[in-house]
Parts: structure tokens; sequence; C-alpha cells
């Protein structure tokens, strides 16, 4: 799969993380990989000053490694996800 790096995409991660058990925030933060995941209580933080590139970056690794219930997620967003799983980032 090919990440297009468009606010279209990015709402289209911002959605799975809508569907799973994970709430997603956008803050500011001088985290050293740009986000931060709380496991225990299921937040991600994604630095909100980061480029659109830099956030459909974060949130497609963020994806990559926390587990996600898939019964959660609607078969569109279920798709995507099986998808970036075997896409690996070019940075």
């Amino acid at each position: 799969m090919e990440i297009k790096y468009t606010n279209h995409f990015l709402s289209k991660l911002e959605d799975v993380f809508a569907q799973s058990d994970y709430v997603l925030r956008y803050e500011k933060g001088n985290f050293k990989s740009g986000y931060c995941i709380l496991n225990d209580t299921k937040v991600t933080i994604v630095n909100k000053y980061y480029t659109l590139e830099g956030k459909i970056n974060c949130l497609v690794e963020i994806l990559k490694n926390i587990s996600i219930d898939m019964s959660t997620l609607n078969e569109k967003n279920r798709k995507l996800l099986l998808e970036l799983n075997q896409t690996e980032l070019k940075l």
C-alpha cells in the first residue's frame, strides 16, 4: 500500500483510532519519537506541531505497534489496518 500524505488519509487513520479502544490526542510535547502511548489507559498522544507527513508517519507506526480488536472496526477500517500492517514506511 502506498501511503498518501493528504488530509484525507490522515482522517482515515484517525477514524481507525475513533473505532478502536484507543483515544488519539494531539498535544504539545517533547517526545523523542513524536508520540507517546499510554497502554494502560489506551491513550495515544501525538505532537500537535508535527507536519502532516510527520503525523501520518506517527499514526501508521503506532497502528503497527498496538493491538487493536478487529471486531470493533468496520470493514473499511479493518482492510486499511491490514494493509498498513503489510506496508513498510520509507522515511
